[in-house]
């Protein structure tokens, strides 16, 4: 199978430009063209037009992207098979939204050990949008996530909600805050529009982060005020800070995401069940996927 000439064709749909691809891979234009060309005679179909206004699929060009989409993944997922341990009858890659680590991590993956025993187990924290990017290419195969993107193939269901509390060093009213000293928290696009509404007069502040462990210790080091895990909050109000006032939670709804082809599988349907458990939602496990906001 010759990789190289899906994963240029695929590019090449995303960047609609032959340089722009050759940039991006690593290869001369000379080399795109080629495994274009090569890929368009096996399939006896041209693939794409070029013309001024720029690199467009034709018709055998759109037919074909999803099966190429689908040859990628499967790909991936097949090497990664041939590559992991030889004592375990499944290998599992695992993502977690990164402010989701420190927390659910550990009881997680005890839980989808017990419930798949035979399975090995690769866990990385990381952020929706790279998520979303290696559960399409096939080099994730579970995630929890805050943000869903509009990519094709991907699968989505809501399965609980985290919550974000506003805490200060100084005291707890809302009116106590210093916009100087205010550390702005930047965890998701659902969450920042939120926080846009309710605390505009915040969102300009001098430090801002996009993790709930560098926002603590920032809190921790320098004092001020920054919405954090209720968690974390709680733990922060056992140090001396408080919660404020007046000030409502932030609320961030939690994604189970995987590829649309182990929708019905049983092993990825446990792990939803599990990741719901945990965060003592009453969905349903046969409620269908909603339609998320996508970021």
């Amino acid at each position: 199978m010759q990789i190289d000439l899906i994963d240029t064709f695929l590019d090449l749909v995303e960047t609609r430009s032959f340089n722009k691809t050759a940039d991006r891979t690593g290869v001369t234009q000379s080399t795109v063209s080629a495994r274009i060309s090569a890929l368009e005679k096996t399939l006896g179909r041209r693939l794409f037009t070029r013309s001024r206004a720029g690199t467009e699929l034709t018709t055998a060009g759109l037919r074909f992207e999803p099966h190429a989409r689908g040859l990628k993944h499967a790909w991936t997922e097949a090497l990664r098979a041939a590559q992991s341990a030889e004592n375990t009858a499944l290998a599992m890659r695992i993502g977690l939204q990164i402010d989701l680590g420190a927390t659910h991590a550990g009881d997680w993956v005890a839980a989808f050990q017990a419930v798949l025993p035979e399975t090995a187990f690769y866990l990385e924290l990381d952020y929706s949008i790279q998520m979303c990017a290696d559960l399409a290419s096939g080099r994730l195969d579970f995630g929890v996530l805050y943000s869903p993107r509009n990519l094709p193939d991907l699968h989505f269901e809501s399965v609980g909600e985290v919550s974000y509390r506003l805490v200060s060093s100084i005291g707890p009213e809302r009116a106590d805050i210093d916009p100087a000293s205010y550390i702005r928290a930047s965890f998701a696009p659902a969450f920042d529009a939120q926080h846009q509404r309710l605390f505009p007069e915040l969102s300009d502040a001098p430090v801002a982060s996009g993790q709930n462990i560098a926002v603590a210790s920032l809190l921790t080091a320098s004092g001020g005020a920054a919405f954090v895990l209720n968690e974390t909050a709680q733990a922060l109000v056992s140090e001396g800070f408080h919660i404020v006032k007046n000030a409502p939670a932030i609320p961030q709804t939690v994604y189970a995401a995987f590829h649309l082809r182990h929708r019905h599988s049983s092993a990825h349907r446990r792990l939803v069940r599990i990741v719901r458990s945990h965060f003592g939602a009453q969905l349903s496990s046969s409620r269908p996927a909603v339609t998320p906001p996508i970021s």
